[in-house]
């Protein structure tokens, strides 16, 4: 069998087509390798970004609750500064009420109290005429302790200092600091010497000092000063009397006052009680005040008192004292209660007692 020539150039033909195909699919695998390279790249990429996200959320979460936790503080606040801002508008309307009621019960009482203040001044020209005062030096040799004051007018002439048991009360409350509420306030929040050399408050120890000068020598006294409780000036002598002749006795009261600092309310129940406590029983109170009481026998639950709650305090120590013994009240000057005149006047003429309100110069 003869054989086919071979043709050199189909050979060549197929290694050259063979080469080219193998060139394309070396290309095919370079181009790819790299797009996987480049893409595996990316994503490492778009992952890490994933991550910082998804850590971001969380944190951004935690920081939500937080948030949402001092939301509900700053609610829970609101709230309860929406609750007492209306307590203190509800509070601030009820003392205008009180402030309006009170200008015009001052004002219905102050002509009142003018025809009083005439009626004073009428009976003390009718004393000087007909000459009720006693001799200065008469009088030295029987006072029981010595008093001079920078006053020279009579007011107190007509005042009953006699008695063979008799109980001396001076108001020892912060009223007792100023003839008005804003020196009050003022002089209540100075230190204890400030408050000790008070005008009012010394005028209060000096009248104390006259009253017990001028007490009879055979009697017997006690000094009580009161607040919202009354105590004995001179310390351990709660309940016991002291010798008018003792000069320790009534030196000693009157020091005793003396370093007492204004300060408290003031009930005149729990000052009439001490004359259950002493035995016997005394028969002339002197009083030293400045006003109507502003508790009774305990503290009021209520943060202000009306003038009407005033009076029924009054009224209730009056009560609890009985008729029997004589009440000789000195009223010092006090703002804004109209009242206390017309009271302690009537308390002087049922316990026929006798009431003064001396002048600003006495004694």
């Amino acid at each position: 069998m003869k054989r086919r020539p071979l043709s050199p150039f189909s050979l060549s033909f197929l290694d050259i087509m063979f080469c080219g195909f193998g060139a394309v699919v070396l290309l095919v695998l370079i181009l790819n390798y790299d797009t996987v390279k480049a893409r595996n790249q990316t994503f490492a990429d778009l992952r890490s970004e994933v991550v910082l996200l998804e850590q971001e959320v969380l944190v951004g979460e935690d920081d939500l609750v937080v948030a949402r936790n001092n939301l509900e503080a700053v609610d829970r606040e609101l709230v309860e500064m929406q609750g007492e801002s209306a307590r203190v508008i509800r509070t601030s309307r009820e003392l205008e009420l009180e402030v309006a009621r009170m200008s015009r019960e001052t004002l219905a009482s102050r002509e009142h109290i003018n025809r009083l203040s005439s009626d004073l001044k009428s009976l003390d020209t009718e004393y000087k005429r007909l000459g009720a005062a006693v001799a200065a030096d008469r009088d030295a040799g029987e006072k029981v302790r010595a008093f001079k004051g920078e006053g020279d007018r009579q007011y107190l002439t007509g005042l009953k200092v006699g008695g063979k048991r008799i109980l001396i009360l001076v108001d020892a409350s912060a009223s007792m600091l100023g003839e008005t509420i804003i020196n009050v306030i003022r002089r209540r929040n100075m230190n204890a010497a400030s408050r000790r050399s008070a005008p009012k408050w010394r005028r209060a120890l000096a009248t104390a000092d006259w009253l017990v000068s001028n007490i009879p020598a055979t009697a017997r006294f006690q000094l009580y000063r009161f607040n919202t409780t009354a105590r004995a000036a001179v310390p351990g002598s709660d309940g016991k009397w002291l010798q008018a002749s003792s000069r320790a006795d009534v030196d000693g009261a009157v020091s005793a006052l003396r370093a007492v600092i204004p300060e408290g309310g003031t009930s005149l129940y729990q000052a009439f009680a001490v004359a259950k406590k002493l035995s016997p029983q005394p028969d002339n109170i002197l009083l030293v005040t400045d006003g109507l009481p502003t508790q009774g026998r305990s503290k009021p639950t209520a943060t202000t008192v009306s003038s009407q709650q005033r009076l029924a305090y009054f009224d209730k120590a009056a009560r609890a004292l009985g008729k029997n013994i004589p009440v000789n009240t000195i009223l010092l000057p006090m703002e804004g209660d109209a009242w206390a005149a017309a009271a302690f006047w009537k308390l002087a003429i049922n316990s026929r007692g006798s009431f003064m309100t001396p002048s600003r110069d006495w004694p």
